[in-house]
């Protein structure tokens, strides 16, 4: 039997901490925990103490210059931290895995990619799509040629209300200058689905979209500071005390906002820190709805649709081709259906359920970063081949911004 993979968290978040350690605690025979890099003392420590770690670092310089023996590093830190993390673990001769968004910049994505390709250890991506039944299921339906050519796509990253609130409202990404562009952070790896299952370069795209809900002026009459104080709008769908207070869930998000579960310690919190913030004026400045239009060298489209307003956390898709129509569903429940344009039959194709996050994504790109380390096979998702998607969410975003229309292969000259 191989030896567990030694790894390094650099960044003891929700990630780090509660996905990826998670799993090496899961399976200790393919992943074991021998070092922490985060700031934050208590994140440090439950880390040692969850993993029996001896080697807490506060700093990544400090664990770079420790001599601790590990074969691997999952860089799990702000996004704006990934690109020195990234690179210097790279020349520092360690096989990386690299949370999404890759880079908070398209140079950072370039930089990480061309230090990548210079060495022969692994360097996997986090874009947990690919690793999916769904996702593969979906893309060998495209590319097998069943639909004809391509004519036109629509991609939907339908966003939870609560989960806009709790992520881009109040939570990590909520100031584009602190994280990433929301299209970047949150549709990179949508991007990275078009790109691997089109058969055409994208050509040319423009992008529309604001901040339209979370502003002091979309306000309830009444609304308080804190959702805590209490806020006497008993309709609002962002009530912080309605998302985190239930003691029947102790899962994500609850754990992002603190480590005591217990009612009190959701109430101090809230109470305390930026999650109990009402969404109207707790300054978020990303978008929580954007468009990006899309056309192809072939001649097709595709659209991509991102927001924050959905009654449920889904991914929906539409292919049409010249000979037959693909609609699929990614979310509670996970459908792909193609509709023939001669008979008019449909066929679903079945999709084994699968737990874990991502549709089990999370774990499948776990254990295959794992086995490319053992075995040298390729990773499905690499800062190469991830690069076409980055060009695209960064030229949105630019285009959004200046209205202009982007052509994709003058962007990143």
């Amino acid at each position: 039997m191989s030896l567990p993979l030694r790894t390094v968290i650099i960044g003891a978040g929700q990630r780090g901490r509660h996905v990826y350690g998670a799993w090496a605690l899961h399976n200790p025979n393919a992943m074991s925990i021998v070092g922490v890099v985060d700031p934050i003392d208590e994140r440090r420590a439950a880390v040692v103490a969850e993993h029996k770690v001896v080697a807490g670092f506060g700093k990544l310089d400090d664990f770079l210059g420790s001599g601790i023996g590990a074969d691997a590093v999952i860089i799990a830190s702000p996004d704006r931290e990934h690109e020195q993390a990234a690179v210097s673990c790279i020349e520092a001769g360690y096989h990386v895995l690299i949370e999404k968004p890759v880079a908070h910049t398209f140079d950072g994505v370039q930089a990480i990619a061309e230090a990548a390709d210079r060495t022969d250890r692994v360097v996997a991506v986090a874009h947990v799509l690919r690793y999916t039944e769904f996702f593969q299921v979906l893309h060998d339906v495209v590319r097998s040629g069943r639909l004809g050519d391509l004519v036109t796509v629509t991609h939907r990253e339908n966003v939870a209300a609560w989960h806009m609130a709790h992520s881009f409202v109040r939570g990590n990404w909520a100031s584009a200058a602190e994280s990433s562009p929301m299209i970047v952070a949150k549709c990179c790896h949508d991007f990275d689905i078009l790109t691997w299952n089109l058969d055409s370069p994208i050509a040319s795209l423009t992008s529309n979209g604001s901040l339209f809900e979370f502003k002091p002026d979309r306000s309830p009459a009444g609304a308080t500071e804190r959702c805590t104080s209490p806020c006497p709008v008993s309709d609002c769908p962002y009530d912080a005390r309605r998302i985190y207070l239930d003691q029947s869930y102790s899962g994500w998000p609850v754990h992002v906002i603190t480590d005591d579960p217990s009612h009190e310690g959701r109430m101090a919190a809230l109470e305390q820190g930026p999650y109990g913030r009402c969404v109207y004026t707790a300054g978020s400045d990303v978008v929580d709805h954007q468009v990006v239009s899309m056309e192809l060298e072939s001649g097709a489209t595709a659209t991509l649709i991102m927001h924050g307003h959905s009654h449920e956390e889904q991914r929906t898709m539409r292919y049409d081709g010249t000979r037959a129509t693909l609609r699929a569903t990614f979310g509670a429940s996970q459908v792909v259906e193609v509709i023939d344009h001669v008979t008019g039959q449909a066929e679903s194709i079945p999709i084994s359920s699968r737990s874990g996050g991502h549709g089990g994504g999370d774990e499948a790109m776990l254990a295959a970063f794992v086995d490319s380390v053992r075995t040298g096979h390729d990773t499905l998702a690499t800062p190469s081949n991830a690069l076409a998607a980055y060009e695209l969410a960064f030229a949105a975003e630019q285009a959004r911004l200046t209205g202009d229309r982007i052509v994709v292969r003058e962007f990143s000259v």
